[in-house]
C-alpha cells in the first residue's frame, strides 16, 4: 500500500506541488490575523488542497491519453522536435493501466472532499461553492465538455484556480473570512502560477504547434505577442504589489519581494532567446533558488527546459515565503 501511494504520488508530478502548497501557505499567514482564525482548520484545509492537486494532475494524464495527445507528442519526440515529455509513461510502461489511473484520481479527490467537508461544516457553505468551483475547473482543465486545456486556456484556468481560488478558500476555511489583502495578494500569485506553465508553453511552441495541441501561446501566435505576455505574467505581480502599498491596501513591508524581479526579467529574456533560436549559456546562479540534480538535468538533454522552468517555479515560491515571513512578523507585532 505505502509503495503504491508513492508510486501515484511521484507519477502525480508531486515536483509541482510547490505551486499549490506556498500560495497556500502565504493565504494562511494571512488569515491568521483574523480572531477567528484556526490552526486545525487551515492545515486540513492544505492537506485538502494537496490531494485535489494530485489528483487534479492525474486527471489531466488520464484525459490527455485517452484524447491522444501523449501519442501524438510521442510522435512528435521521434521526428526530432525537442520537447518536455513526463506524461503517462506509466501508462505505455505497462506499470499501470487506464483503469488504475481513474482510480488513482478518483481517490486522491475523495479525500480532498473528504477535507473539505470537514471544513465546511465549521465554515459553512461559501467553502463548497469555492470547492466546487475548483473542481469543475480542475476537470475541465483537459476533461469534457469544457476541454479548456485544449482550446488554448489551460494556462489561465491553472492561474486562476492556484492564485485567486485557492488563496481566497484557504484564507475562508483557516478563518472564515475574505480580506481585500487576499485579492490583492492572490491576483499577483495568480500571475505567477500562470507564468509558469505558459513559460512551459512557449518552450514546448514547436512541438506543440507539430503536436496540434493548443496552448495559450499558440493563440497568440506573434513571437511579440508571446514576450509582451511574458512581461506581463513576470513583472505586473510586482506591479500590484506597489500599486497595492500606494493606495494603502498593502503593508509597506511587501516591497521585500522587490529583489526576486531579476528572476522575472531572467525568464523573459531567455524565453526571447528560445523565440530567435539563440543559444545561451545554461548556467543556475546562486539568485534563481535550488535547481536540483542539475547535471543529471544536463545529461538528459533538459537543461534547457529545465532551468527556465524552475526559475519560475522558485519565482512563486519565494515571492509566496518572503510574504508569508512579512506576515508572520506582523501579526506577531500586531500581538
Amino acid at each position: 500500500m505505502k509503495n503504491k501511494l508513492a508510486f501515484w504520488i511521484k507519477n502525480a508530478r508531486s515536483i509541482a506541488l510547490p505551486q499549490s502548497i506556498v500560495p497556500a501557505i502565504l493565504a494562511i499567514s494571512i488569515a491568521s490575523y483574523h480572531p477567528d482564525f484556526s490552526w486545525w482548520l487551515a492545515l486540513i484545509a492544505l492537506f485538502g488542497v494537496i490531494c485535489a492537486h494530485l489528483g487534479f494532475n492525474l486527471a489531466d494524464d488520464y484525459f490527455d491519453y485517452r484524447h491522444n495527445d501523449v501519442e501524438a507528442r510521442k510522435k512528435v519526440t521521434e521526428q526530432g522536435f525537442r520537447t518536455h515529455m513526463e506524461k503517462c509513461h506509466y501508462i505505455e510502461s505497462g506499470a499501470a493501466t487506464l483503469r488504475d489511473l481513474l482510480l488513482a484520481v478518483c481517490s486522491f479527490l475523495a479525500v480532498a472532499a473528504t477535507a473539505g467537508l470537514v471544513v465546511l461544516i465549521f465554515r459553512g457553505w461559501a467553502i463548497a461553492v469555492i470547492a466546487l468551483i475548483g473542481l469543475l475547473l480542475g476537470i475541465s482543465y483537459s476533461g469534457k465538455p469544457l476541454e479548456l486545456g485544449y482550446h488554448g486556456l489551460g494556462e489561465l484556468v491553472i492561474g486562476l484556480m492556484f492564485g485567486p481560488l485557492l488563496m481566497i478558500g484557504i484564507e475562508y476555511a483557516a478563518s472564515g473570512n475574505f480580506s481585500e489583502t487576499i485579492i490583492w495578494t492572490s491576483a499577483a500569485v495568480g500571475l505567477l502560477v500562470t507564468n509558469i506553465v505558459y513559460s512551459h508553453a512557449v518552450l514546448d511552441l514547436k512541438a506543440d504547434t507539430q503536436a496540434n495541441k493548443m496552448t495559450f501561446a499558440r493563440l497568440l501566435k506573434s513571437r511579440n505577442l508571446m514576450l509582451a505576455f511574458s512581461a506581463l505574467f513576470n513583472i505586473l505581480p510586482f506591479i500590484i504589489v506597489i500599486i497595492g502599498i500606494v493606495f494603502g491596501r498593502l503593508h509597506w513591508a511587501y516591497l521585500c519581494v522587490l529583489p526576486l524581479l531579476p528572476m522575472g526579467i531572467y525568464i523573459i529574456y531567455s524565453l526571447k532567446a528560445h523565440l530567435d533560436d539563440r543559444k545561451i549559456a545554461f548556467e543556475p546562479r546562486w539568485w534563481m533558488g535550488p535547481m536540483g540534480n542539475f547535471e543529471a538535468y544536463r545529461q538528459h538533454n533538459m537543461d534547457w527546459f529545465l532551468i527556465r522552468w524552475l526559475v519560475a517555479r522558485n519565482l512563486v515560491t519565494f515571492f509566496c515565503l518572503i510574504l508569508t515571513i512579512v506576515n508572520i512578523i506582523l501579526a506577531v507585532g500586531q500581538n
